[in-house]
């Protein structure tokens, strides 16, 4: 079992940067690849970022350019950079830990952080 716990969300102006971290359990963490999702009211889950456990990231292209995912495998932690945030940035952040292995696939969500982005 892996728990993750999320931190950093709060209210923040358009155009203002906020950084959200993930730190997870187990120290088995960068076999994972590690994701930030969101989801907004009335919407459904939507993948931010992604990295994989050699570093290689994706990026939704609602954030692209704005956004940085990164990961200390050293303090089992993950980090979501949030730049030029905008309204519709506004959200419940997720961290999400996935792994696949021969015998089936493993995958574990946080609880969520809320981030607002309001003037």
């Amino acid at each position: 079992q892996v728990q993750l716990v999320e931190s950093g969300g709060g209210l923040v102006q358009p155009g203002g940067s906020l950084r959200l971290s993930c730190a997870a359990s187990r120290s088995i963490f960068s076999m994972y690849v590690m994701g930030w999702y969101r989801q907004a009211p009335g919407k459904e889950r939507e993948m931010v970022a992604i990295i994989t456990s050699g570093g290689t990231a994706n990026y939704a292209d609602s954030v692209k350019g704005r956004s940085t995912i990164s990961r200390d495998n050293a303090k089992n932690t993950v980090y979501l950079q949030m730049n030029s945030l905008k309204p519709e940035d506004t959200a419940v952040y997720y961290c999400n830990a996935v792994r696949t292995v021969f015998s089936g696939t493993y995958n574990y969500w946080g609880q969520g952080t809320q981030v607002t982005v309001s003037s």
